[in-house]
């Protein structure tokens, strides 16, 4: 690991070499991202997850950086062309468009106009024209070069034209005179297709639609392109021509006679031909870069959100798909979310059996000891919550209303054929919503992230950027939340640290064959779970009532000695200084510091011995919507409670209790600016509404959470 790379991450990212060093050294060695951010505070002055994945993407980009560079020397060195000077600026740039601007005039290239006119024999005319020594005489200069593939004068003029443009579209100083006015003035313009008005009416809004580039939000951005990408919008960025001529002129013309004039011409063509194309496809290469990185924070908070939400916990649950014509499959789970029974009720039009319904839902409510109903949030889920709300069962019962997204892939994957081959998918889907009340996170992580449907243009981003990021989102809620040894499936196992598909398998194996594990130091029994894995993982896993208290808590087993000399030098057990607060207040943490453990670490320790097995999602809360269930029960000035569903960067979609969500524009999130949605506004967040506007032909309902 060269200090010149090390130097160059710490300058991008803004942190220290010395830090960017030790996470280096410490991925080198297998580590992840969130061990490193918990158990090796001291070794990186403390970075969290986003600055050690920072540093993780940036090294990879770095990386990447440095085998084009290799490539592109070995390209033209193999011509014979790379000279000291050149050798030495390719190796010196950081910069991908100066790398491939130093390329572009060694790149072998397809056929072009000034490849067959160089074939033709009409470089030595261009580089004439292009000196511009000889104003005059042009015409006469170029019959000298006529011949049988060259029959007229303007044939060799036009040949040396395309020569001198493809110079002009090669040279660094030229793109960069063009970058300069991208970067300053790119205007971005969207019209309709001809004779798509009708077919592309949801892309309304941009049939004749311009801005600047640089103040265009990704959201309009991305859907800007998926229409042009359905052929349904022409789409251009370019800054003003006459402005970015005059500036190539500037760098060229020498005189105003024939040969510049000649020039002038080549450069106008090449420009518009190549120049201008080639510089408009990177900064809508950077403006889709940016745009997507915004949709993707957007996706990863919401589904963070989504996965920290909080869990109703081990209490036996009545799963409901809600549905009208082929009713609500109804499933009972138990507390550890075993399905014990199912069956499907018909509630609504058009059997609308509502006694034998209501009689169905309190004989399952009793003979199951249910405490809790979840019913999903699609098609007749409304109707079907006020109806479990109305029914006053034998003893207490809360009903939530549970985001179903995704329910019906889960339904369809190999992970419910496995867990429920004999089942239909309705079924497999209402035991998924049961179980998202439960524990989000434990049945979530079985859904492809982008299937849940708390994104923003997700199909329209960068997909192999777009999982990264959501996998590294899963596996920090999952290793932040700490996971049950003993419960947790294998999609839950996949994602702790140090573990994946494989390991977790062993574990789930090994456990079904010597029943729960007693200690964390038994997981070294399982197959292929070695030293390293061991290390990575063992923190972010719970053992409840095992034999070591310290299992059921975040503290790394590498600390256990370290907890009991603390216990020991007070003269009590580890279970008494879990279990007394005044005897935690007496150790003097400074006097633990070593040189590998300092303060943070020792805070960590003290602070989870105070809340050994916390889950820190806190609890889930019931709701109920107010008595509307059509928009057209809905009027201006209306006060309402909603759920927020979605957050996006231009505002936040609301659940008021009917079919439509609202929109709480960002500019009505609060009474004061609002920068971004997510700093006001979390997913499945229970909030208060008013209605602004009500647009019942298109379905659009504005909102407002402003006090006025």
């Amino acid at each position: 690991m060269s200090s010149a790379l090390i130097k160059r991450i710490a300058q991008t990212v803004n942190i220290s070499e010395k830090q960017v060093a030790a996470a280096l050294r410490l991925f080198e060695d297998g580590a992840t991202i969130p061990f490193v951010a918990r158990y090796r505070k001291e070794a990186t002055g403390e970075l969290d997850e986003v600055e050690l994945a920072e540093i993780q993407q940036e090294h990879k980009r770095l990386t990447d950086l440095e085998k084009r560079r290799e490539t592109i020397l070995s390209a033209i060195a193999e011509q014979g062309k790379l000279t000291p000077e050149l050798e030495q600026r390719i190796r010196n740039t950081y910069d991908t468009n100066e790398l491939e601007d130093l390329y572009l005039p060694y790149k072998r290239k397809r056929k072009t106009r000034a490849s067959v006119a160089r074939e033709r024999g009409l470089e030595p005319l261009a580089l004439k024209i292009l000196e511009q020594r000889q104003q005059q005489g042009i015409e006469a200069m170029a019959a000298t070069y006529l011949n049988d593939e060259v029959p007229t004068i303007e044939d060799a003029l036009q040949g040396a034209r395309d020569i001198i443009a493809e110079i002009a579209n090669e040279d660094e100083k030229a793109r960069n005179t063009v970058r300069k006015h991208f970067r300053r003035g790119a205007v971005i313009t969207s019209k309709v297709a001809r004779g798509k008005d009708t077919e592309a009416a949801k892309y309304q809004d941009y049939f004749d639609y311009s801005e600047p580039l640089s103040k265009c939000p990704s959201h309009r951005l991305l859907a800007i392109r998926r229409g042009e990408e359905e052929g349904l919008l022409r789409v251009i960025i370019a800054p003003e021509d006459e402005l970015v001529l005059a500036d190539l002129e500037r760098g060229y013309l020498d005189g105003y006679g024939e040969a510049s004039q000649q020039v002038k011409m080549a450069l106008q063509d090449g420009y518009q031909r190549l120049l201008g194309p080639s510089i408009e496809t990177e900064f809508r290469k950077l403006a889709k870069d940016k745009a997507d990185k915004e949709a993707i924070e957007v996706f990863t908070t919401n589904l963070r959100q989504l996965l920290l939400a909080a869990p109703l916990g081990q209490r036996a649950t009545l799963g409901i798909d809600p549905g009208f014509r082929t009713g609500c499959k109804v499933v009972c789970l138990d507390a550890n979310g075993n399905l014990l029974y199912h069956t499907t009720i018909y509630p609504h039009p058009p059997q609308s059996k509502d006694a034998e319904t209501r009689y169905m839902l309190e004989d399952m409510v009793d003979r199951y000891r249910i405490e809790a109903i979840a019913v999903g949030n699609g098609t007749a889920g409304r109707e079907t919550l006020s109806l479990c709300s109305s029914i006053k069962f034998n003893h207490r019962v809360e009903v939530f209303s549970v985001n179903e997204a995704g329910a019906s892939i889960y339904s369809a994957s190999e992970a419910a054929r496995e867990e429920f081959a004999e089942l239909d998918l309705t079924v497999r889907g209402a035991v998924s919503i049961g179980r998202r009340l439960m524990d989000p996170l434990a049945e979530l992580v079985k859904i492809d992230p982008k299937s849940i449907g708390v994104g923003q243009y997700q199909h329209d981003v960068n997909q192999t950027m777009l999982k990264e990021s959501l996998d590294r989102t899963v596996e920090s809620s999952v290793n932040a939340v700490g996971i049950n040894l003993n419960t947790a499936s294998k999609h839950l196992l996949t994602y702790v640290s140090g573990l994946g598909p494989t390991l977790a398998q062993n574990i789930v194996d090994y456990r079904r064959e010597n029943g729960p594990f007693k200690s964390r130091k038994t997981l070294k029994k399982v197959a292929r779970l070695g030293d390293k894995a061991y290390e990575q993982a063992a923190g972010f896993l719970r053992i409840r009532d095992g034999k070591n208290p310290l299992d059921n808590t975040a503290v790394h087993p590498e600390r256990y000695a370290l907890v009991e000399q603390m216990a020991s030098d007070l003269g009590v057990s580890v279970t008494d200084l879990i279990k007394r607060g005044e005897l935690r207040k007496q150790i003097n943490l400074r006097q633990y510091i070593t040189e590998e453990v300092g303060l943070p670490t020792l805070k960590d320790i003290l602070q989870e011995l105070a809340k050994p097995g916390l889950d820190p999602r806190g609890e889930a809360k019931s709701f109920q919507f107010a008595n509307v269930s059509t928009i057209d029960d809905l009027y201006e000035g209306m006060q309402l409670p909603g759920i927020v569903t979605n957050v996006t960067n231009f505002g936040a979609f609301v659940d008021i209790g009917i079919k439509e969500n609202g929109l709480v524009h960002i500019s009505q999130l609060a009474d004061k600016f609002v920068k971004n949605p997510a700093d006001v506004v979390s997913l499945n967040q229970q909030v208060q509404v008013r209605v602004v506007s009500i647009d019942r032909e298109r379905k659009r309902i504005q909102l407002s959470m402003k006090g006025d």
